[in-house]
């Protein structure tokens, strides 16, 4: 079982996953692989998203020095594309333990979490760009910490297949910081984590009436 130091993931986030959470997946644990599949696969396509919208550098930055002589944005599309050829891999991951476990694999409604969030996301650049990075080091973020939460209470496989995640989805997190701070500088980053981790908190910790990956408590 890996251990994987995360307190730099708490220390980020606003509040830890509830316990009345914990159960609740531990209650529903085919529907947690399926919402799991789910959220790999929406990362994967939101990473490849961000690739084609900015390759060809930022609107609203000139000169940034973020682009090739071409206007190629050759940083940022090498990050992307490694973040999503691992969420895609996370997903092939998840959707094998499905197989394995007999869980079929229905349409399900997306839970509310990613949605709010992105209403937070400032529709003119570049601060769409910052928000929309800082969006996905939220999910990432919570994600590691759920993954931890679960480690000690699953079954010896799924334990340690959460377990495994633990390292990449900390080190996704962290690429995304790192990427929004290249666009907008430390301070403002700052600024706008604190408020879409406040607007993060209340989704954690109010209740919902669906289980999913990143729902609230029952």
């Amino acid at each position: 079982m890996s251990s994987t130091d995360i307190s730099h993931i708490h220390e980020f986030l606003h509040c830890q996953t509830p316990a009345a959470w914990v159960h609740w997946a531990l209650e529903n644990q085919a529907l947690m692989l399926i919402d799991h599949a789910n959220c790999e696969h929406a990362a994967g396509q939101s990473a490849m998203t961000a690739m084609k919208r900015y390759r060809n550098g930022i609107p609203g930055i000139a000169n940034s020095g973020l682009t090739d002589r071409h206007g190629v944005n050759y940083s940022l599309l090498a990050k992307l594309s490694r973040l999503a050829r691992e969420e895609l891999r996370h997903f092939e991951q998840v959707v094998a333990l499905m197989r394995k476990r007999g869980i079929d694999y229905p349409q399900i409604a997306a839970s509310r979490y990613a949605g709010r969030l992105r209403d937070e996301v400032r529709p003119t650049e570049p601060s769409r760009l910052v928000d929309t990075l800082l969006v996905g080091a939220i999910i990432e973020a919570r994600s590691c910490e759920r993954f931890s939460a679960l480690v000690p209470v699953l079954d010896e496989e799924l334990s340690d297949f959460y377990a495994s995640l633990l390292k990449s989805e900390s080190r996704h997190f962290v690429d995304y910081l790192k990427l929004a701070e290249g666009v907008a500088g430390a301070a403002e980053v700052e600024d706008r984590l604190q408020t879409i981790l406040a607007a993060e908190q209340v989704l954690v910790e109010s209740s919902d009436t669906e289980f999913r990956f990143h729902s609230g408590v029952p």
